[in-house]
């Protein structure tokens, strides 16, 4: 996706959330032409980290399957995470 030309229908895809995605279509459906780069841009972001995040949990999975400790070479990011939802949250993108 990252060679990609991200477009409405890509960001939506990458959210993976019904939920979600409907939400993103919903802003970007609603927005002043002048505030619609800004939208697209706010909710490109939250797709690329979806889809990082998404990436991330599957190498994890794919070392914990060989037997590896899945937290090594990797720190423990939940309170970021958690932090990162939350502020995520609250500015109304979840």
């Amino acid at each position: 996706m990252s060679e990609q030309q991200w477009t409405i229908e890509s960001i939506r895809g990458a959210l993976g959330n019904p939920a979600l995605a409907q939400r993103f279509l919903c802003e970007i459906n609603r927005a002043p032409a002048h505030q619609l780069l800004a939208v697209f841009a706010r909710w490109e972001r939250i797709a690329k980290d979806t889809l990082a995040a998404v990436e991330r949990g599957r190498e994890i999975a794919a070392a914990e399957a060989r037997g590896e400790e899945p937290t090594a070479g990797w720190s423990d990011a939940t309170d970021r995470v958690l932090a990162d939802t939350a502020r995520i949250r609250a500015r109304g993108a979840a």
